[in-house]
């Protein structure tokens, strides 16, 4: 039996450990994803202008379209959320480790 417990608790370590890496990288994926939503954001309401020069329009139409295909969870508050992520940190370096994207 001590057997058994030793190699239970080896299986175990090695399923704690995977269930850690994955909540890491799904946590890497969605910082990038907010990161890049809100890069796009500000690239659409801004339009190569320093100051965005409408309203609220756009994020309302947005989460709209959002939630009717995501469901809840990017609703108008969260999408302005995004959208200081992002200005708080333009660099996109300071919070996303890598991307594929040659265009950042």
């Amino acid at each position: 039996m001590g057997e058994l417990t030793n190699f239970y608790g080896d299986i175990r370590q090695i399923l704690y450990a995977a269930r850690a890496k994955a909540h890491s990288a799904v946590n890497s994926a969605m910082v990038e994803a907010y990161w890049l939503i809100g890069m796009r954001i500000v690239e659409e309401e801004q339009g190569g202008e320093k100051r965005a020069t409408y309203g609220k329009e756009l994020l309302k139409r947005l989460a709209k379209e959002l939630s009717s295909e995501f469901g809840k969870g990017l609703d108008e508050r969260e999408l302005r959320r995004i959208r200081q992520f992002y200005l708080c940190f333009p660099i996109r370096d300071a919070c996303v480790i890598e991307h594929k994207d040659d265009r950042l």
